[in-house]
């Protein structure tokens, strides 16, 4: 009976959500767009001309809003974007135009093989995830899972991300949060936490923004 209830009162939240009526009026297939949208508008993350890695990226509505940022620097006569966009998911995606979709879990190394081919030699202006595990509810295994998911953005970040790039990551406050903040500090000379609006007030989810790698990785930046 609490769980009905619990369903009925999610369903009611979900439906009278300002940010879900707004994704269903502007073409966003989640509310999940607005994120990013306010953390980019606050911090000016995507220009044209840009490669963007999207990492767990379905069901696509971060990398539709990178899209649409990228398609404002394009020529309208030949329609298209400026730039470039890899997302990436264990979970398939309906096709984005202009984006390039890879299916697979970024935890296995041969599909984060598929991705560095994809990417190539370009060197990379901004990695965003919003990937988050499927949460047990023990906190220690939670958080240990999300910090693994951290760790492979950051080390793919480290191997591709241009010297002044950017890196956003969604992560929750509780356990391990400060070991995920002490190891972007250790990576990145600008570090800030974002709590966009659009984000549940009932979340502890946070997202943490690095800029500008302290040691550049393998990527040259005339790349």
């Amino acid at each position: 009976m609490a769980k009905n209830r619990f369903n009925q009162n999610w369903l009611h939240d979900h439906i009278n959500d300002p940010y879900v009526k707004m994704a269903q009026r502007d073409g966003y297939r989640a509310r999940a767009a607005y994120k990013l949208k306010e953390i980019d508008e606050q911090d000016k993350l995507i220009h044209p001309g840009q490669v963007i890695v999207d990492l767990g990226a379905t069901p696509g509505s971060w990398s539709q809003y990178a899209r649409n940022k990228l398609a404002q620097g394009a020529r309208k006569a030949e329609g298209g974007i400026d730039g470039t966009i890899i997302a990436l998911d264990l979970l398939p995606m309906e096709p984005i135009a202009d984006v390039h979709f890879l299916l697979g879990d970024f935890r296995e190394d041969e599909v984060l093989a598929q991705l560095e081919e994809l990417v190539g030699s370009q060197a990379v202006d901004l990695v965003i995830s919003d990937m988050a595990p499927n949460l047990s509810g023990v906190a220690s295994a939670d958080s240990a899972r999300i910090e693994h998911l951290c760790d492979l953005a950051l080390e793919f970040s480290q191997n591709h991300l241009k010297p002044e790039g950017a890196l956003l990551v969604k992560c929750f406050h509780g356990s391990g949060y400060s070991q995920i903040v002490k190891k972007f500090k250790e990576q990145f000379k600008i570090v800030a936490s974002r709590k966009p609006k659009a984000s549940r007030d009932k979340s502890s989810e946070t997202f943490i923004l690095g800029r500008q790698l302290k040691i550049p990785g393998k990527v040259l930046p005339n790349h």
